[in-house]
């Protein structure tokens, strides 16, 4: 965590303290108090401190992780099984304990929890901003570090993809399968076998994802479409895995789009232009740049080439028809946003540089790369060729 960012960006807030309850599952949560507490609990951060409080059965385990200067349990509170009155009460008399008589909550945080402290006289207010997810934004050198580990491990599972479907044979008449269709071993390959391959590979690599996108055809036209069913030969088959590492919690993210045999000239136009647009959007990564200064290189490319975007035509539904990317952290998807309104970019800013084309009746084309903002430009962390043909 990076302390002097986030006493800087909490300066101007009116209270004595910055409150959350939450689990692990909050990035702001995991962030502040550096536990993967399962249920629940809470945080305060007052006078430069971090305050924790668990429930005695996380108790010993949140003094040996957690990265705060103090961790209580609700016994110290003369509460471990009482209702919810009692909970309230124990949760005010540890924020009076260290001095906070107003807290600052973010925006998610729980009404019940905000408005029994108000009750018992503890001022809290709403922090619209949420200036904790803009301090996460900018990552530390052993942020950085823990993102290029989940890369790498996302690379080895793009390899497992593209291994399963550049091996691929295509049916034929002869064949029980329907023309076209992509075969392993005599049997169709799915979206859902290349999404086992990749779940396996990235496990084997100290990662997990609760989903991924592995979607061929018309599907790949919709660009959260997660994909389904039989892979098909001369279609674009758009593979994005976002993993997560088990043990640090940071995430990870890359696209790439794969074709087996002989695309028609419309797809391979769209790739030739996808490149065209990353390589442009990669190259308005810069301190000082926008989010929006990115997203309009991207844009330019395919406007250029006559192709709708979000940025000509906001009600178009082909085309480029998303933002060009998003920050990634504890959450896959955080700030900064690289999009129209798109804020100023800084070094230690871990973003996605991700265009694409969409139709129905032609597919999709996606190319993804994840970088991070540096002094000068740019470090692509990722180190995976860019083609179409799968190999």
């Amino acid at each position: 965590m990076n302390r002097p960012r986030l006493d800087d960006r909490l300066a101007d807030l009116e209270t004595d303290g910055y409150l959350i309850d939450a689990s692990q599952e909050d990035a702001n949560q995991l962030y502040l108090s550096g536990f993967t507490g399962p249920d629940p609990f809470l945080t305060l951060y007052a006078d430069g401190a971090v305050h924790v409080l668990v429930g005695g059965l996380e108790y010993g385990r949140a003094k040996k992780e957690a990265t705060a200067d103090g961790v209580e349990r609700h016994a110290d509170y003369d509460y471990e099984y009482g209702g919810r009155e009692a909970r309230n009460d124990m949760y005010a008399a540890f924020v009076r304990d260290k001095g906070v008589e107003s807290v600052s909550m973010p925006p998610r945080g729980p009404v019940g929890t905000a408005d029994a402290l108000r009750e018992r006289g503890v001022a809290v207010t709403v922090d619209t901003d949420d200036r904790l997810r803009e301090v996460r934004a900018v990552k530390t050198d052993d942020e950085i570090e823990a993102i290029r580990e989940a890369q790498a491990a996302n690379e080895a599972a793009m390899r497992a993809a593209e291994d399963l479907i550049a091996g691929a044979d295509v049916a034929t008449e002869s064949d029980d399968a329907e023309t076209g269709v992509l075969l392993r071993d005599g049997e169709p390959l799915t979206s859902e076998r290349v999404t086992e391959e990749i779940e396996v590979t990235l496990l084997r690599h100290g990662c997990a994802l609760d989903e991924t996108i592995v979607a061929g055809g018309a599907q790949a036209a919709d660009p959260h479409d997660r994909g389904s069913g039989p892979l098909r030969a001369d279609e674009a088959i758009i593979v994005d895995i976002f993993p997560r590492s088990k043990a640090t919690k940071y995430n990870a993210d890359m696209t790439r789009t794969f074709c087996v045999g002989e695309p028609n000239e419309t797809l391979r136009e769209w790739y030739e232009l996808t490149e065209r647009a990353l390589d442009a959007a990669l190259d308005a990564v810069e301190p000082g740049a926008t989010g929006e200064d990115v997203h309009a290189a991207a844009c330019e490319v395919y406007e250029e080439a006559g192709e709708p975007t979000f940025r000509t035509d906001p009600e178009t539904e082909t085309g480029f028809i998303h933002s060009t990317g998003h920050g990634i952290g504890l959450d896959v998807h955080e700030s900064p946003r690289l999009a129209s309104g798109g804020g100023e970019l800084e070094p230690g800013h871990v973003i996605t540089v991700e265009p694409g084309l969409y139709d129905p009746d032609v597919g999709g084309v996606r190319i993804e790369d994840l970088v991070v903002v540096t002094e000068d430009g740019y470090e692509n962390l990722t180190d995976y060729p860019i083609r179409f043909a799968a190999e």
